[in-house]
């Protein structure tokens, strides 16, 4: 099936009389025959399903399709993009250990790494997504287990170069994890440049309506954990029955491993409504993308040709410096996020924002409407002045979320926004 097809039907096949629509299973529990069958499908949870912490009949029909849009083996569903992010890491990390990232990745995210990871004793190295080979190297130490990167970053819009990370990562025997969120699979499916692991904040565009949060994370089955450098793959899990999750579930062993002692342990699944609703927004994605991508190519030329504009970030733009990679990468879309410098710094960009009428101005991004944020205060809030610059946010910068609405009326807004600056 191609993409389109797999949006619709992946994930759920109905059988004879059976409902057309992936149904809701609202229960927390699931009833067996007897004692000795619960048993074994603790030896095994792939056999059956055990509880509805980590394991739901809708929300697993929703994580099977995830995989099949990625090209990944296995998926698994968190209840946010950053428990997506933390999860990925942590099945492959512990304190000690060092994993390195580009600097140019969501606020949150930076958050999370350098500051909540740090206090587990777990070190994030960071880098320039643009770095050289030899630069990116001399980042790796030896308990450096990971590599991390936005194929396109929030909000400086920086392609990552996949295939050079990935190579980079494998050189060193550790897999790369890929933040897709903004591309979805519809523009670029990682795994098909190198990628191991793909995360996503799905409360975004794969979602699409901004009536739930979620996250995922997806297995490309592909890296090899015998390496010897991931003994807690190799080595029996004291903690679930002295499983050794390579020679019980062989190419499944990452997700099977982050199912069996993560979201075991922590808890943060989706509930089968937000399931439901996220897989609502799938079987449009296709469509939407597209429409996204129109809308923001057709703004992002108006931005450039702006006299209050100092400067536009949008990678399908032939004057981006990163619109070659866009064309490698994402097939020369750039999704329906950008992000452009307005003259007069901080002041006038929050009264630029605050005249906008038709444009939300809230703390969120990639879904149907048009909305506005202004990183410096809000998302990258948290971060010094020499992050916020590492990180690619100016105090005039804005991050406009280009949605589904006609193009005239979001043209429109913009113009009478820019007039209220005269």
């Amino acid at each position: 099936m191609k993409i389109e097809t797999k949006c619709l039907h992946a994930g759920y096949t109905p059988k004879n009389t059976e409902p057309r629509v992936v149904p809701i299973v609202q229960s927390t529990t699931y009833v067996y025959d007897s004692t000795d069958d619960v048993a074994a499908v603790f030896d095994d949870p792939t056999k059956s399903l055990i509880y509805s912490r980590f394991e739901n009949p809708t929300v697993m029909a929703v994580e099977d399709k995830i995989a099949a849009l990625e090209g990944g083996i296995g998926a698994m569903c968190t209840s946010s993009g950053q428990a997506a992010s933390l999860l990925s890491l942590l099945n492959i990390l512990q304190a000690g250990d060092s994993f390195i990232s580009t600097a140019t990745i969501y606020g949150g995210t930076i958050n999370l790494f350098a500051y909540t990871m740090k206090k587990l004793g777990i070190e994030c190295i960071f880098v320039d997504a643009d770095a050289s080979e030899e630069e990116i190297q001399a980042a790796f130490k030896p308990n450096t287990k990971a590599v991390f990167g936005e194929t396109l970053a929030n909000p400086a819009l920086t392609v990552f170069d996949i295939e050079k990370f990935a190579k980079i990562a494998h050189k060193n025997g550790v897999p790369l994890i890929i933040d897709n969120t903004f591309p979805t699979p519809i523009l670029c499916r990682p795994i098909e440049f190198g990628a191991d692991i793909v995360i996503h904040s799905t409360t975004k565009y794969m979602d699409g309506h901004a009536v739930q949060g979620g996250g995922v994370i997806v297995d490309s089955g592909n890296f090899d954990w015998t390496n010897g450098k991931f003994p807690e793959f190799t080595e029996p899990d004291e903690s679930y029955h002295g499983t050794i999750y390579t020679k019980t579930y062989g190419k499944a062993a990452y997700i099977i491993k982050a199912r069996m002692q993560l979201m075991r342990d922590f808890g943060c699944y989706p509930s089968a409504q937000s399931a439901f609703y996220l897989n609502l927004g799938l079987e449009t994605l296709p469509i939407r993308m597209k429409q996204h991508c129109e809308n923001a190519m057709v703004v992002a030329k108006f931005l450039e040709a702006n006299e209050y504009v100092e400067s536009v970030n949008y990678p399908g733009l032939e004057s981006n410096k990163y619109h070659e990679m866009a064309k490698k990468y994402l097939g020369g879309s750039s999704s329906g996020v950008i992000s452009f410098i307005i003259k007069g710094g901080r002041n006038t960009a929050v009264k630029f924002m605050d005249s906008l009428k038709l444009a939300s101005n809230e703390v969120h991004v990639a879904d149907i409407r048009t909305c506005v944020l202004h990183p410096a205060s809000a998302t990258h809030r948290q971060l010094t002045d020499e992050q916020l610059a590492a990180a690619g946010i100016n105090g005039g910068l804005i991050r406009l979320s280009v949605g589904l609405e006609n193009i005239d009326d979001i043209l429109d807004d913009l113009k009478q926004a820019f007039a209220a600056l005269d």
